[in-house]
């Protein structure tokens, strides 16, 4: 496939987001990085470099994407990786809680897909951030659950939907050098690192290899992929 387009990273300011964009700044792509705060988003773009842009818009305020979007195109890939922190239980329901991380990963993200749809590379691609807790559920996670399981559904349908274009999740384990994690207490790593098969905690280059893999290989499609060193296993 010929590079025809930009890349787009929802959520590329910071965390693995950003990562994903260095490393297609660095192959010297046209970037679109989008964040909330619009400076801070042409501030991150420009240190990245010069072909690359940065954009504002909230995702929980699914409205006004596609006037934020108006302007980016043609895009090759799409990635939806912006995350928001939820700690919710049924016992102590914070609906307004829930309301902003449902409303950001599953109406946000396929808000930004048709706001982009006609400007997609038909030999383009989409990757889509959930994560594990969709499997092994821990306290207060009851949203985070839920939002990542409606990942799975969410993929397949975009795969049926807007082929050719491929549409791939990615569900990270535990990120140890992300900025969330690494400010975690050592015990609490050390602990997860035991009951990894690999010995090691997932990395956040890992999960840059792997997005670029979900979207750049022309025969994966419609996939979930863990990257979580088998965590699931134990």
């Amino acid at each position: 496939m010929a590079d025809t387009g930009c890349v787009v990273v929802v959520g590329g300011t910071s965390g693995l987001g950003l990562e994903i964009a260095r490393h297609y700044a660095g192959r010297g792509r046209d970037v679109v990085v989008t964040g909330r705060d619009p400076d801070h988003a042409a501030k991150v773009a420009a240190e990245l470099g010069p072909v690359t842009k940065g954009i504002g818009f909230d995702l929980t305020r699914p409205a006004g994407i596609a006037a934020a979007l108006a302007e980016i195109g043609p895009v090759d890939h799409l990635v939806l990786a912006a995350i928001a922190r939820d700690e919710n239980t049924v016992a102590g329901y914070d609906v307004a809680a829930s309301l902003h991380l449902v409303t950001l990963k599953l109406v946000g993200y396929l808000e930004v897909v048709h706001a982009l749809l006609g400007r997609l590379s038909r030999d383009g691609s989409i990757v889509v951030f959930g994560g594990l807790a969709k499997d092994r559920p821990y306290p207060g996670s009851v949203t985070v659950s839920t939002v990542n399981g409606g990942v799975l559904g969410m993929i397949n349908v975009l795969a049926t939907e807007l082929a050719p274009i491929r549409v791939n999740a990615i569900h990270p384990g535990i990120v140890g050098d992300s900025p969330y994690w690494a400010a975690k207490p050592p015990v609490v790593l050390d602990a997860v690192r035991a009951r990894t098969p690999t010995g090691r905690l997932v990395t956040m280059a890992d999960i840059v290899h792997a997005v670029v893999f979900l979207l750049e290989n022309r025969s994966v499609n419609a996939a979930n992929l863990a990257v979580d060193g088998g965590t699931l296993l134990r």
